[in-house]
């Protein structure tokens, strides 16, 4: 008797899709592609996705979220808020750097990804600077920064550390000191947030 197939499921589809943008890249990869390496016809996957480009989307989305949840912890963790901020910015980079390093085509691709969906890319950037703030509102809270606006200050560290996380600087990561340069801006920052 012939196994049973797996049910086919959006997570399904989109792990099929991670490899067959992993080989063929943003330009050249198909719906059809996608669907041959799952075994079934193109019709069933775009049940589950309307369009190519929701796909693409859904994509991006997914690998976005996989950095969002332990910086999440941290962000919610408890104590203090000046060693949570500084974690944070460490497990941002880090993440990023790590993407970058082990599986450098699907970074490119997902690069790419990330310019065709401008949505998700911004609900990624708030999803993060709101992370941060929860960590400048506690530190305001229990006195260890004095910033008037814990939003605006958050978002200020975000663009101050850019260079350590945003993909346009991924070249740059690799390089001897990149941590020690990173772990001086956060020290200033710190600073700055304490008033």
């Amino acid at each position: 008797m012939a196994p049973t197939p797996e049910p086919l499921t959006p997570e399904r589809i989109l792990e099929a899709t991670e490899e067959v943008l992993r080989r063929h890249g943003p330009v050249k990869a198909t719906v059809v592609d996608v669907a041959r390496a799952l075994g079934v016809s193109h019709g069933s996957v775009y049940r589950h996705f309307r369009t190519k480009a929701a796909l693409r989307e859904a994509v991006t989305e997914r690998w976005l979220e996989r950095a969002c949840g332990a910086l999440a912890g941290i962000a919610d963790a408890e104590g203090d808020p000046g060693q949570r901020l500084r974690q944070w910015l460490r497990a941002l980079f880090a993440a990023k750097r790590r993407k970058a390093g082990e599986d450098p085509e699907l970074f490119a691709t997902y690069t790419v990804l990330a310019g065709e969906n401008g949505a998700v890319v911004g609900a990624h950037l708030a999803e993060l600077t709101g992370q941060l703030t929860r960590i400048v509102r506690a530190g305001v809270a229990d006195g260890s920064f004095t910033v008037a606006d814990p939003a605006v200050a958050a978002r200020a560290v975000f663009h101050a550390t850019a260079r350590f996380h945003d993909p346009c600087h991924a070249a740059e990561w690799e390089r001897p000191g990149a941590e020690a340069e990173l772990a001086a801006v956060v020290d200033l920052l710190a600073r700055g947030l304490r008033g």
